[in-house]
C-alpha cells in the first residue's frame, strides 16, 4: 500500500468537490490499495456526513449511502428481494461494515483488473482486455465490448433495478436524480467510466419507490460455494399476479452482465401470463437475448434461463 493523507470532513459542504478518494466501510476500497490496484494521494472518510436513516414514506423506502448493508437487509419495509441480495453477498463481517452507497461502486472483480503485472482496460485504457483469450470462465456474455467483459460485482444493484431505483446524487453543483439503471455504464470503448458519478461527486440516498402491488419477490444467486462467494448468475423479480396471471412484472439478472441488467423482453412476455412453471420457461427463453458467450462462459446463457425461471417459482411459492 502506498502512503496517502487521511482527511475527515465534518459536514458535507466540506466533503464535495474533493480530489480524493471516498471512504465508507472501506470494504473494497482497502483491498485494491493493498494491491496497488488503486494509489490515491487523499483518502477522504465520509463516516460523520449525514448520510444515514431508513425511512419508510408515502413515495418509497428511503435509504441513506452510509446505512450498513447488514441493517437495511434487516429493516422491515425492505423489499424481500432487496433484503434477500444484501443477505446474499459478501459475508456477515463485511456486511456489518460495507455501506449501500460504496456497494454500488465497488470495482469488477475481474482477476485480471486486481492484478497490477497484467493489462487491463478498467485500470489502465488502451491497455488490452486479456479476459478475451484468457481464463473467462467468471465474466460476462451480455453489455460486453472489445475493450471489456468484466461483470458488474453488486447484488444489491440487481434488486434496485428491479424495483425501479433512483439515487440522489450530492455534489458541488448541487443535486440530480439519477436511475439507478442509468447510473451504470456500459464498457464500450471506454470501460474506465463505469458509473456516471462526477468528480467530487456523492451518493447521498437510495430511493426504492413504494409498489405495493409488487407483493411477490425474490432474489436467486447462483454461485461456486455457498457463502462468501460472487455470482455466476443471479436474479431480481418482483411480480403483481392477480387471480393466477401475471399482472405486471420486473425482473434483472446479475453475475452474466458488465452493468445490472434488466430484461423488459422477458418482462412483456409474462405480463398476462399464468403464473406457472411452463409460462415462466417459455418467458426465461428471452433472457440471454444478445448474448457474446466466450469459450468458457458459454454455459452462462442456460444458466441465466434457468435462474429467472427459478425465481419466478420462489417468487410465487410454486415448485418444480
Amino acid at each position: 500500500m502506498r502512503a496517502f493523507e487521511l482527511t475527515a470532513p465534518e459536514n458535507l459542504d466540506a466533503a464535495l468537490g474533493s480530489s480524493g478518494t471516498y471512504l465508507a466501510g472501506g470494504t473494497t476500497l482497502v483491498d485494491l490499495m493493498k494491491l496497488d490496484v488503486l494509489t490515491p494521494r487523499e483518502v477522504v472518510d465520509i463516516n460523520a456526513l449525514p448520510l444515514r436513516g431508513i425511512t419508510d414514506t408515502a413515495d418509497g423506502l428511503r435509504i441513506g449511502a452510509l446505512e450498513r448493508m447488514s441493517d437495511v437487509a434487516a429493516h422491515p419495509a425492505t423489499p424481500t428481494s432487496i433484503a434477500r441480495a444484501l443477505l446474499l453477498s459478501a459475508s456477515q463481517q463485511l456486511r456489518n461494515m460495507a455501506s449501500i452507497g460504496g456497494n454500488l461502486v465497488q470495482r469488477t472483480r475481474c482477476s485480471y483488473f486486481r492484478d497490477v503485472a497484467e493489462p487491463c482496460n478498467r485500470r489502465d485504457p488502451g491497455s488490452g482486455c486479456p479476459a478475451i483469450a484468457g481464463a473467462n470462465r467468471m465474466h460476462a456474455i451480455l453489455g460486453t465490448s472489445d475493450a471489456c467483459v468484466a461483470t458488474h460485482a453488486s447484488d444489491l444493484a440487481v434488486a434496485l433495478v428491479a424495483h425501479d431505483a433512483r439515487l440522489r446524487l450530492v455534489g458541488p453543483d448541487g443535486e440530480r436524480i439519477v436511475a439507478v439503471a442509468d447510473f451504470f455504464l456500459l464498457p464500450g470503448d471506454t470501460p474506465e467510466r463505469e458509473h456516471d458519478l462526477r468528480p467530487g461527486e456523492l451518493i447521498a440516498e437510495v430511493v426504492v419507490p413504494r409498489h405495493d402491488a409488487f407483493t411477490h419477490g425474490t432474489y436467486v444467486k447462483v454461485r461456486d460455494r455457498a457463502s462468501y462467494e460472487f455470482a455466476l448468475c443471479s436474479a431480481a423479480v418482483a411480480l403483481e399476479v392477480r387471480d393466477g396471471v401475471v399482472a405486471d412484472a420486473r425482473v434483472a439478472v446479475g453475475g452474466v452482465a458488465t452493468v445490472p441488467w434488466r430484461l423488459p423482453a422477458v418482462e412483456d412476455a409474462l405480463r398476462g401470463a399464468p403464473a406457472t412453471e411452463e409460462a415462466f420457461a417459455a418467458a426465461a427463453e428471452l433472457a440471454a437475448d444478445g448474448a457474446r458467450p466466450l469459450p468458457d462462459n458459454a454455459f452462462k446463457i442456460p444458466l441465466v434461463r434457468r435462474t429467472v425461471v427459478r425465481a419466478l417459482l420462489e417468487a410465487t411459492e410454486e415448485t418444480a
